[in-house]
């Protein structure tokens, strides 16, 4: 594959916001990967998607892992705006990048997942758009996968059922509509496009509750979602050298089902097997 590493996206007051291309050599499969790193939003760094962007190059996707200003250079909502620039410049790019726009997927991990299922779930949103707006490019996605991601947050000591207390993300507590802002699960409607959530059950920073709460919540309103909880894995497994390879192929194996490659996974007859199957005999002519 050719990777391209710290290649700008975008300028923020004079902060140069970076991304790594991972892009198959053989021309790929049309469709495109951006990755979204963890850390609690205040830590992480985009160079730990290396192994995840590689995979997914390996499975014919453009993989771009992308950086985004953590909550000690800035609050929220600098994240998701940064997360947006990064999408809008994706698509814009998508032509020399060798991929089809509407073909662009998300994958996040954790504070990325957030951030991923957010920006699907707000494309046109304005109240979440970065200060320049939207440019003239749209922010839709065609499938997200979200790892342990956070869906919810709280103001106060009443913890709701897959919560976490809105002060982790330093901007998103200062008022109940902020709290709901910053909430993906609030953001749930019948446009938002297909989602793979990945979840252990013995995670102790993220319930695995968020992932049930908002696979019901996509259900709910007849929205396409994969749920596939891991029993005894903590939170990070993601980054296991011995689960990460089986991550990645139920990954790439996802998006090929969604986006790169819907027919294939086609079961039952086509529908011009079945219309022929289904007609009317063709009358026999009088002798």
């Amino acid at each position: 594959m050719d990777i391209q590493r710290d290649v700008i996206f975008s300028d923020v007051g004079g902060r140069r916001l970076k991304l790594d291309i991972y892009k198959p050599k053989d021309g790929g499969n049309g469709a495109a990967v951006l990755l979204l790193h963890g850390g609690g939003w205040s830590r992480g760094s985009k160079d730990v998607l290396a192994p995840h962007a590689t995979a997914l190059a390996e499975q014919g996707f453009v993989a771009i892992a992308s950086e985004y200003r953590l909550t000690g250079e800035a609050r929220f909502p600098a994240q998701i705006h940064d997360a947006k620039r990064a999408i809008r410049w994706a698509r814009s790019q998508a032509g020399e990048l060798g991929f089809d726009p509407d073909r662009l997927c998300l994958e996040g991990h954790s504070a990325g997942a957030h951030l991923a299922l957010l920006a699907a779930g707000t494309p046109d949103d304005a109240r979440l758009d970065p200060p320049e707006g939207a440019g003239g490019v749209s922010a839709a996605v065609a499938a997200v996968a979200a790892i342990y991601p956070p869906v919810l947050f709280h103001l106060g000591d009443a913890r709701p059922s897959g919560s976490l207390p809105a002060r982790s993300l330093p901007g998103a507590d200062e008022s109940e509509e902020s709290v709901m802002l910053a909430s993906p699960i609030e953001h749930v409607s019948p446009a938002l496009p297909p989602v793979m959530l990945l979840h252990g059950d013995a995670d102790k920073v993220v319930p695995v509750s968020a992932s049930r709460r908002y696979e019901e919540r996509v259900r709910a309103v007849g929205g396409k979602v994969d749920l596939h909880i891991f029993g005894g894995l903590p939170h990070g497994f993601g980054n296991h050298e011995h689960f990460r390879p089986m991550m990645m192929t139920m990954i790439g194996g996802f998006f090929r089902r969604t986006v790169a490659q819907p027919e294939a996974s086609v079961f039952g007859p086509s529908r011009a097997e079945h219309a022929a199957a289904t007609a009317a005999p063709a009358p026999v002519p009088a002798e």
